[in-house]
């Protein structure tokens, strides 16, 4: 059974000070060749996908605000216009792209991730993420949000690692009052309304509502386009959408989880669900939680891929210790932190698939050093063992995953 296996980009990798080893130069990481150059890598791999983080506010060191620090990458290029710029120079590698649900319209999201889908011919999909830090509410303006204490902050900072919206979730999570817990639930909330919204929207044309037909001057059925009608705590959207159904007819949607809120999140909302443990104990303890949620739940089984920060080759040590020194001080991550070989990593992949994880999603330490390491050994490796595929086997990232395309939830009324 073949391993299904992702990659993360995120600036110039997900240490901290990985744009000072000389891998690339720091300009590159705001041009949209490096990363289109990233993406064809990992395609020729033979990846399922890949995915790009985004945020409304700047990477910071703190949870709830801006660090002073000049001496990491600072600022992202929009992760959803990224990726439609990369899609028509691959043809088979899915594109992830992070759109916030808070300080968001669904509706916009809906059609852009729609038209990525079109634009990559089926490959798209989104990572839904809250925006919970008050910093970046006030750069919206239209709501004000809770914020963590200046005291807490100075406590968590150490804990911080990568400065990156995910890495700090454990501590955000940690420094949270009930008060705070209930603002993020109504977050994690709005955002599945928002994913029902999105997914509504995709459906709300059917496959044939468009006839094209020069001769008789119809371009579409009119009867085959849909009203959602969502009524719901956070939006109201009638509908229908201005983006024809894409050619996923629903993109894939991937969702991170650290902890039983999110989790719920994902088995409500998303087909992929990326979780951070830290041993083959806690993958399998955190599959069994999941699988529980899934009872009674009204979507099927959400995949369930763990998220490793990863350090390869014969010097992988010795590289994140001269970048830990960089930094001034050692990484930390939500994610386990490997360093090692490609075989050693292989065996830990294949060690987890036992505990039920079902794919991996790498999170490179620098770029483009591991990435390449990842798409040419790694897969190799674990090619030579029977455990990961030869050539794709479909054109679609819901083909990658083995995801059968829904029909339109709106078809039967016409």
């Amino acid at each position: 059974m073949s391993l299904h296996l992702a990659v993360a980009l995120e600036g110039a990798g997900w240490h901290p000070a990985a744009w000072r080893e000389g891998l690339l130069t720091p300009s590159e990481v705001f041009d949209a060749q490096y990363w289109t150059a990233l993406v064809r890598e990992a395609e020729r791999g033979m990846l399922d996908f890949v995915t790009f983080e985004d945020s409304f506010g700047l990477q910071s060191t703190l949870l709830d605000g801006l660090d002073s620090r000049t001496d990491q990458v600072r600022g992202r290029l929009d992760a959803v216009l990224l990726a439609a710029r990369v899609a028509p120079a691959t043809s088979r590698i899915g594109l992830i792209p992070t759109a916030t649900t808070t300080h968001t319209e669904p509706f916009h999201v809906a059609i852009g991730i729609a038209s990525l889908d079109f634009a990559s011919e089926g490959r798209a999909g989104w990572q839904p993420r809250i925006s919970a830090r008050s910093f970046e509410a006030d750069l919206i303006g239209r709501r004000r949000f809770p914020a963590l204490g200046a005291g807490t902050r100075a406590e968590l900072e150490p804990a911080a690692g990568t400065g990156s919206a995910q890495a700090r979730v454990t501590a955000f999570e940690a420094a949270m009052d009930d008060d705070f817990r209930k603002h993020v639930g109504d977050l994690f909330e709005e955002a599945g309304d928002a994913v029902e919204v999105a997914r509504r929207l995709w459906d709300s044309w059917e496959d044939d509502a468009e006839i094209r037909d020069e001769a008789t001057g119809r371009f579409l059925d009119r009867d085959k386009l849909h009203t959602i009608d969502f009524e719901g705590r956070f939006f109201s959207v009638r509908g229908p959408s201005i983006t024809p159904r894409p050619p996923q007819g629903q993109p894939v949607v991937a969702a991170l989880a650290h902890s039983r809120v999110p989790y719920e999140f994902a088995v409500r909302h998303a087909d992929v669900v990326f979780v951070t443990p830290h041993s083959r104990e806690q993958a399998a303890a955190t599959v069994a939680e999941i699988r529980e949620l899934e009872t009674g739940a009204p979507r099927g089984p959400v995949k369930v891929f763990a998220d490793l920060l990863v350090f390869l080759g014969d010097d992988a040590a010795g590289r994140k210790a001269r970048l830990d020194a960089l930094d001034g001080r050692e990484l930390t991550s939500d994610a386990l932190v490997f360093t090692g070989s490609a075989e050693e990593l292989a065996d830990l992949l294949l060690d987890w698939r036992e505990a039920g994880v079902e794919g991996f999603r790498l999170r490179p330490g620098a770029l483009p050093y591991d990435l390449k390491v990842i798409a040419h050994e790694l897969t190799a490796v674990l090619r030579a063992r029977g455990a990961f595929r030869d050539a794709y086997a479909a054109g679609t990232l819901r083909g990658h995953l083995g995801l059968t395309r829904p029909a339109s939830r709106y078809a039967e009324v016409s």
